[in-house]
């Protein structure tokens, strides 16, 4: 299953349920981040060398869905439903 958040995929993704924390990645790209940037919400979004976006990290989740119905992320823009996340912030069993 992969994860598309503002015309980025992310094919890899770890729920951690403790942390209400969900990381995502794509599946192409091995080695630290060229660079990251931390959004207002508390976010954070990393890059390549090349200024793509290579992977995110998503705080308090479960808890803004629960409360908002949506995850606003300033940047990249958009929203994500609770529908688009529902599948990874499954904790295994």
């Amino acid at each position: 299953m992969s994860i598309t958040i503002a015309g980025n995929t992310f094919s890899r993704h770890h729920y951690d349920a403790r942390g209400d924390v969900l990381y995502l990645s794509v599946e192409d790209y091995a080695g630290p981040p060229a660079t990251a940037v931390a959004t207002p919400e508390g976010h954070n979004v990393e890059y390549d060398a090349g200024g793509r976006v290579i992977g995110m990290t998503l705080t308090n989740v479960r808890w803004l869905l629960d409360r908002d119905g949506e995850l606003t992320i300033t940047w990249p823009a958009g929203h994500v439903s609770a529908a688009d996340l529902s599948e990874a912030l499954q904790t295994a069993a």
